[in-house]
């Protein structure tokens, strides 16, 4: 029986979410959480943009609430908004992202898409990031494109620090879907091999000697040729 509840239970908590997320619109929302307390059911929902979902002085919030209390029968259902500190970081904003993209641009204009998105994933700091687009990009054959840069765990305990989402874009050709994998900068690595600054103060100075040896082999070469050219020239004369 307490099984049975608690299927139902989770049933009704995505019913919830699903109708949150289409009234919102997609791009709109990271993530929703349902927490239970005394008072009644706290909803937390992750965005980048809180002011769209607040609206004026609260409007909007005020009509979910009602909606949520008359059609899902909570008791007192209370939305709390938590600002996404850096979009670039959440998957799911940047999948949801591409999504809206590829629906108003087109699937022929994914290359570009990807590599605009991935470029604005890098200069924020990201370590490692990957895109996995898959549907007819733009032939009439299904194909799957990957768009890679950086370190990412894939597998073992550390692969629970890259931040995943899924997302589906419904252009004119057909569905599309997403795939993003993010590893934020703000996030502990076990596995990283860190150098001490003296050894690394050694590195950096062998490897600008290096560079200052090749560089005068370089001239020494160019002058050797052309010393070689006015040579010949002479001869010919």
């Amino acid at each position: 029986m307490e099984e049975k509840k608690f299927v139902e239970l989770k049933k009704d908590e995505f019913k919830v979410k699903e109708f949150i997320k289409k009234e919102l619109g997609k791009g709109k929302i990271s993530s929703i959480k349902i927490e239970y307390t005394p008072i009644g059911e706290k909803i937390i929902i992750s965005t980048n943009k809180p002011g769209y979902i607040i609206g004026r002085k609260g409007e909007r919030i005020t009509e979910l609430t009602t909606i949520l209390k008359k059609r899902f029968n909570l008791e007192n259902p209370h939305l709390e908004i938590m600002e996404i500190e850096k979009p670039e970081f959440d998957a799911q904003n940047i999948a949801d992202e591409i999504a809206l993209s590829l629906e108003r641009f087109g699937s022929s204009k994914f290359k570009v898409i990807a590599y605009k998105t991935m470029d604005r994933i890098i200069k924020a700091g990201a370590l490692g990031v990957e895109l996995r687009l898959s549907g007819k990009l733009p032939s009439d054959r299904a194909k799957s494109q990957r768009f890679a840069y950086g370190y990412l765990k894939k597998t073992g305990n550390t692969s629970k620090i890259v931040n995943r989402a899924q997302a589906r874009a419904e252009t004119l050709k057909g569905t599309v879907g997403i795939k993003v994998s993010i590893l934020p900068s703000n996030v502990e690595i076990h596995d990283k091999i860190e150098l001490p600054q003296d050894t690394k103060a050694i590195i950096e100075e062998n490897a600008r000697i290096i560079q200052e040896k090749n560089k005068q082999g370089e001239i020494k070469k160019e002058k050797k040729e052309k010393t070689k050219k006015i040579k010949k020239e002479k001869e010919k004369i």
